[in-house]
């Protein structure tokens, strides 16, 4: 069991950020030991046919998960946090091969879990405070006074200097993980996203009914809108270029049908009461 001290300048440095590279390390360690992430077993059985690109970054886990920098910004790019990670030369590149063979073809569905777990949190912060955020991250922790404790944490104290604290929900972890901080980066705890058992079920398609009522494209967007997502999100799961989902979107929301809110530079959709509605007697 170890802690975290927070400062009231802490407190107002909370943020909420999406790690591409950290997901890799976390895929990888999923894909080394299927056992315990029985959840994406549908994504190993394709992940162990990767070859070198996988297979060559296996013995260098334990070093990735010790190396894996904080994420410097909410919705970091893969490239952007490779620049930051320390280690011999070419580890960089190994990691991007992995990347790019491994996680990226499954990363909007993936992106989308993340997403919507931090609309949830984002949203529970507005409404219930700090002391709830912490308080559903993870069974481990526990939030008193000016501390949280918990496993995964540091067993000597991390007392942190008024910079903040970032927080990142992770696909693949299956516990707390702090990453240090770095320089003018504060650390981030990377915490299990909520959900993650919807991640590798096939979405069912909305009914021809709505489809007839709405058109095959709106009833689309409109089902994967169960959960918070975005524009980028939706234009990659559809193959729609983000100019017709923000139209198609537009309609919907005019008519009721979803509802939008901005975290940061991103706008989350979701499905209103009545959309919801309208899809569970579709389907």
């Amino acid at each position: 069991m170890g802690e975290i001290r927070f400062g009231v300048d802490d407190l107002a440095q909370l943020r909420f950020a999406v790690s591409p590279l950290w997901e890799s390390v976390a895929a990888l360690r999923a894909s080394a030991d299927p056992g315990r992430h029985a959840l994406h077993l549908p994504w190993i059985k394709t992940a162990l046919t990767v070859g070198r690109e996988r297979t060559a970054l296996l013995p260098h886990l334990p070093e990735l998960e010790a190396l894996a920098p904080p994420p410097r910004c909410p919705l970091a790019e893969i490239g952007e946090e490779l620049a930051a990670l320390a280690g011999p030369p070419g580890r960089a590149e190994a990691v991007l091969a992995w990347w790019e063979a491994g996680v990226r073809p499954y990363w909007p569905r993936i992106r989308a879990v993340l997403e919507a777990d931090l609309a949830h949190r984002t949203r529970q912060l507005a409404e219930d405070g700090i002391r709830e955020v912490f308080a559903h991250l993870h069974p481990s922790l526990r939030w008193a006074e000016d501390r949280l404790g918990g496993a995964g944490l540091p067993a000597g104290g991390l007392v942190l200097a008024g910079g903040g604290i970032t927080l990142a929900p992770s696909a693949f972890a299956t516990r707390c993980v702090l990453l240090p901080g770095r320089e003018t980066v504060p650390p981030c705890l990377v915490y299990p996203a909520r959900a993650v058992g919807t991640l590798w079920e096939r979405s069912a398609e909305p009914g021809d009914g709505l489809a007839r009522l709405l058109g095959r494209s709106r009833a689309g967007l409109l089902g994967r809108t169960r959960t918070p997502t975005t524009t980028t999100g939706l234009a990659h799961q559809t193959g729609l270029s983000a100019g017709a989902v923000s139209q198609h979107l537009a309609v919907l929301r005019d008519a009721g049908l979803v509802t939008s809110h901005r975290y940061r530079r991103e706008v989350y959709y979701r499905a209103s009461e009545l959309g919801q509605a309208l899809l569970g007697r579709a389907s």
